[in-house]
């Protein structure tokens, strides 16, 4: 195995989280998770560069097919959060409608809509059929392919894009040269990148290792960026800290021979990777010894309850919620459903632990004793919503960065 950035041989294990099916393929019917397949589950540290990636690499047809089921939408939180980053890059890039703005990634348009309704022109590229159209439907023309250097040469015969952006899928590419060498070509000599992605940092800081699952890829940090970016001759001028998805960051990125200067922000965030380095033994080992600590305490809570007779059910079938799960083998036997929003993953089950995912209706004729909320990065939104409409003395759990009622 080689380091996707700088092509090391990789030796050192971050993190090792045992076998897991792939988090976003629900299963239709229990008796699919018999054949469902299971991959090992093995972050691995480059010590040359620091960036962090998984030992197995599976093809992206398999991570991403035509019916996956990831709907940006479903979460009022981020909604809100797309809408305030296209207000301010309207006025940061002094955007007009003779403007356009590309997003890599686009999903179902969630984050386009909010350019397109302040007058500027958008496309959006999405490889799932299914999100892509759901996004053709509310008037945001997509194209249906994954992004890399052949696809930015087509583009660049047409558009110009003073914006192109690529929320939340860096960490998703297999390839990040092709990746980030399409984005290089495709932007303009005044143009700007904008990438978010879950920051490296707060994954270990905060025990967050449920957000490793095979779809990402790797791990991200500036350590391993900029030296990565500067290979295409890109360079990261500006970063802000976001509190999305549990600690992210939202680098601004031009060409080398821009105007653009780069900002004390990025010298700063450097100096706080610094104290977190994946590659320190220390580092790593207790990042292990946390995620086996935070399962071996739910498992406890879990078990305890289940003697005091008391009805367990979990919200969000998320990721997350699958890597969480598995790592702890907790099944249909401790935890009778999950709740989630998106009808596309309603009556269906989560793989490996299948688990059955209902409706907030059938939660409102079901309801538990306690429930566990997967999705810790929305607990408190989540909370709201739900507190408003069940039993006053339901209780809600969440185990990550530490196990906790809330």
């Amino acid at each position: 195995m080689k380091c996707r950035a700088c092509n090391s041989e990789l030796s050192l294990i971050f993190i090792d989280l045992g076998k897991s099916p792939i988090a976003n393929n629900l299963l239709q019917n229990s008796r699919e998770n018999l054949q469902n397949e299971i991959f090992p589950l093995c972050a691995m540290t480059c010590e040359s560069c620091s960036l962090v990636q998984l030992s197995v690499s599976i093809e992206r047809s398999k991570l991403f097919p035509d019916t996956y089921v990831y709907f940006s939408s479903y979460s009022t939180s981020w909604i809100e959060h797309c809408k305030i980053y296209a207000e301010r890059m309207f006025g940061f890039l002094d955007l007009s409608t003779n403007d356009c703005v590309i997003e890599i990634a686009s999903n179902d348009g969630y984050l386009l809509e909010h350019f397109k309704n302040l007058g500027v022109s958008v496309l959006g590229i999405e490889p799932a059929s299914e999100v892509a159209q759901a996004a053709s439907e509310k008037g945001i023309p997509t194209l249906i392919e994954f992004f890399g250097y052949e696809s930015a040469l087509k583009l660049t015969a047409k558009y110009k894009p003073k914006l192109i952006i690529g929320n939340n899928v860096l960490a998703h590419v297999p390839d990040l040269h092709d990746f980030i060498k399409g984005f290089a070509t495709l932007v303009p000599d005044d143009g700007v990148i904008t990438f978010e992605f879950p920051h490296l940092l707060n994954l270990i800081k905060n025990n967050q290792f449920d957000t490793i699952y095979h779809e990402h890829y790797s791990y991200l940090n500036l350590m391993s960026l900029i030296p990565l970016f500067a290979v295409h001759a890109l360079k990261i001028f500006k970063v802000e800290k976001l509190s999305t998805h549990g600690g992210s960051l939202r680098i601004f990125v031009a060409k080398e021979s821009s105007s653009w200067e780069i900002k004390e922000s990025v010298r700063r965030i450097l100096q706080e990777e610094k104290d977190f380095d994946p590659r320190s033994k220390d580092v790593y080992e207790t990042f292990q010894s946390k995620a086996i600590v935070a399962k071996n305490a739910l498992i406890e809570e879990i078990q305890k309850l289940k003697k005091q007779n008391k009805k367990i059910a979990a919200y969000g079938a998320a990721a997350k919620g699958v890597t969480f799960l598995n790592f702890c083998g907790i099944d249909g036997s401790l935890i009778d459903y999950i709740i989630d929003l998106n009808p596309n993953k309603q009556n269906k089950f989560m793989p490996g632990s299948n688990i059955p995912i209902k409706s907030k209706d059938f939660f409102l004729k079901n309801q538990p004793d306690v429930l566990l909320v997967l999705v810790w990065n929305l607990a408190e939104e989540i909370k709201a919503q739900i507190s408003g409409i069940s039993d006053e003395k339901l209780k809600f759990l969440r185990a990550i960065p530490q196990l906790e009622y809330f």
